[in-house]
C-alpha cells in the first residue's frame, strides 16, 4: 500500500502530560508504515482547558490520545462513544473526521487483554485485583472477557468498595471485596492485576509464594516495580505497563491512521529504548 501524504495531526493531551510515552510509540508506527506528513505531539490540558482546546482542531486532525484527568471530561465533548468506553465512562481514545465527527473509544481495555494473551493468558477461572482506582475499572471490564470466576477486589476503603460492586454490577462480574490488610492473599490467585500507584506494592514483595502464576503491573515507570521484580525472580510469569501501553497504542494507530496492523514490535523496542534512557 503507498504511503499517505500530506499533513495529518494527532496528540496526546493530559495533566501531568511530559512523562508519556505515546509521541514515541505513535511516531515510531508513522515511520513504520511510511506516514509521511503525519505527526503525533503532546499537550498539557486539563479538565478546565479541554473545550477551549478542542475548539482548535482543524481539518488536518486525525486522533487523540487521551490521559488522565480528561478520559470521563471528554466524553460531553463527542458525537458519539463505543460500547467499550461507556461501559467504563472512560475514553482515551478520540478519532476525528474531516467533516468535523469526534468518535471517542477505550483500547485500554482491549489492550490489557491482547497484553495478557500474548503471555499466553487467554482464561483464568478466578483473578485478583489490587487497588481501586480509575484503571481497576478497565481492569474488571478486561477480566470480563478471560475471568469465568470471581474476582477479589482489595481496597482501602468502603467508599471504593461501594464503587467497584457498581462496577462489578455494571460489568457483570462476580466480585467479592476484601480488606486492604489481606492482600497479600491477592498473591495467590491465578491472576493478579495491581493497579495502584509507583511503591504501594512494595511490600507485598516480600508475600510472593514459591511458585506464583500471573501477575499483570499496569506500571511501567519505574520498572520493574519490586513486586514484579520479586515475582519474576521466583518464576512467575509477568505483564507489564509498557505492554499494556504499546497493545492500546497499537489500537489507536489503526483507528486514526486506517492503516493495519500497526507495528507492534518496531513500538515496543521503541517504548523500551526511550524508558532505558530516562
Amino acid at each position: 500500500m503507498p504511503a499517505r501524504t500530506g499533513v495529518r495531526r494527532a496528540a496526546v493531551l493530559g495533566s501531568p502530560i511530559a512523562h508519556s510515552l505515546s509521541p514515541v510509540l505513535h511516531r515510531t508506527a508513522y515511520a513504520e508504515l511510511g506516514l509521511d506528513g503525519w505527526t503525533y505531539d503532546r499537550f498539557e490540558v486539563d479538565e478546565t482547558s479541554l473545550p477551549g482546546f478542542f475548539d482548535t482542531l482543524g481539518t488536518e486532525w486525525a486522533g487523540l490520545s487521551l490521559t488522565m484527568p480528561l478520559k470521563r471530561a471528554v466524553i460531553p465533548l463527542l458525537d458519539s462513544v463505543s460500547e467499550t468506553a461507556t461501559s467504563v465512562e472512560a475514553v482515551n481514545t478520540v478519532v476525528l473526521t474531516p467533516d468535523g465527527r469526534r468518535t471517542g473509544d477505550n483500547t485500554d481495555i482491549p489492550g490489557m487483554v491482547a497484553a495478557l494473551r500474548e503471555h499466553g493468558i487467554d482464561k483464568v477461572e478466578t483473578a485478583a485485583v489490587i487497588g481501586a482506582g480509575a484503571t481497576a475499572s478497565s481492569a474488571l471490564a478486561a477480566l470480563a472477557r478471560i475471568c469465568s470466576g470471581e474476582v477479589t477486589v482489595y481496597v482501602r476503603s468502603e467508599i471504593r468498595a461501594t464503587e467497584m460492586r457498581e462496577w462489578a454490577e455494571r460489568l457483570d462480574v462476580a466480585v467479592r471485596i476484601a480488606a486492604w490488610d489481606d492482600a497479600e492473599q491477592a498473591l495467590h490467585a491465578p491472576l493478579v492485576v495491581s493497579t495502584t500507584p509507583a511503591g504501594v506494592t512494595d511490600t507485598l514483595a516480600r508475600a510472593v509464594p514459591e511458585h506464583p502464576a500471573a501477575l499483570f503491573d499496569v506500571l511501567y515507570d519505574p520498572w520493574p516495580t519490586v513486586l514484579a521484580a520479586r515475582w519474576s525472580a521466583y518464576g512467575g510469569a509477568v505483564v507489564g505497563g509498557l505492554d499494556l501501553l504499546v497493545h492500546q497504542a497499537v489500537l489507536q494507530v489503526e483507528q486514526m491512521t486506517g492503516r493495519s496492523p500497526a507495528p507492534l514490535d518496531a513500538m515496543r523496542k521503541a517504548g523500551e529504548l526511550a524508558l532505558a534512557a530516562r
